[in-house]
């Protein structure tokens, strides 16, 4: 397939694009400042700034599919929702029918009806983030779009690590394992992206990804 990726040069971009690079799809990867993007050889890269309607439109047409991974931490929490909507409303008058989007685990529930960035722990320097892609999940749900869309979240804990191959899916509450703790290795977490593009199981919903 032919992939648009936004924020491809984060930690969760970069897997994603090593991930669809080795499975054979071609890959081109936005950046604001081309000259800057440091990513692998047979990477496109093209200048687009996902809030753009007029951007988004001129660098996605032709491609199969939209992996966004954007964090609010640089370009701020208040984009994030702001660029989901971009996104539904714009890549279907693109021609691109399908979107997977890169969300938090914040929004996951903990217990019925309690979310796991309202807990007394969740960290305050992510919180921010956590709360704006809250909103776009909102945003998400409400949208009349129809676009294709997917919505990951990951567990509570994401960092580098091993490729295993191996997670398990859930919906809207945090995934944990025998001994509670939540978590992936960013790896893992691509792998279970580019499972969803290539088999296509869960449209239109969100689900969590976890071991």
């Amino acid at each position: 397939m032919k992939l648009f990726i936004f924020g491809a040069t984060g930690m969760v971009g970069q897997a994603l694009v090593q991930e669809a690079l080795g499975r054979g799809h071609q890959v081109t990867a936005a950046a604001r400042d081309t000259s800057k993007a440091v990513l692998p050889a047979g990477v496109n890269v093209v200048q687009a700034d996902a809030g753009s309607e007029s951007e988004v439109r001129a660098a996605v047409a032709g491609h199969d599919a939209v992996l966004a991974a954007i964090s609010g931490r640089k370009s701020g929490h208040d984009t994030v929702p702001a660029i989901a909507r971009n996104l539904l409303a714009t890549l279907p008058l693109a021609g691109v029918p399908r979107l997977l989007w890169v969300g938090g685990a914040g929004s996951l529930e903990v217990a019925p009806g309690v979310q796991l960035v309202t807990t007394p722990n969740f960290p305050a320097a992510i919180k921010d983030e956590a709360l704006g892609q809250g909103r776009a999940l909102d945003a998400f749900r409400a949208s009349a779009s129809h676009l294709d869309w997917t919505f990951f979240s990951p567990a509570a804990l994401m960092q580098p690590g091993e490729r295993t191959g191996h997670y398990r899916v859930g919906g809207d509450q945090l995934l944990a394992d025998a001994s509670g703790n939540s978590r992936i290795s960013v790896a893992d977490f691509a792998v279970a992206m580019l499972d969803e593009l290539e088999r296509h199981a869960h449209p239109r919903t969100r689900i969590s990804v976890a071991y």
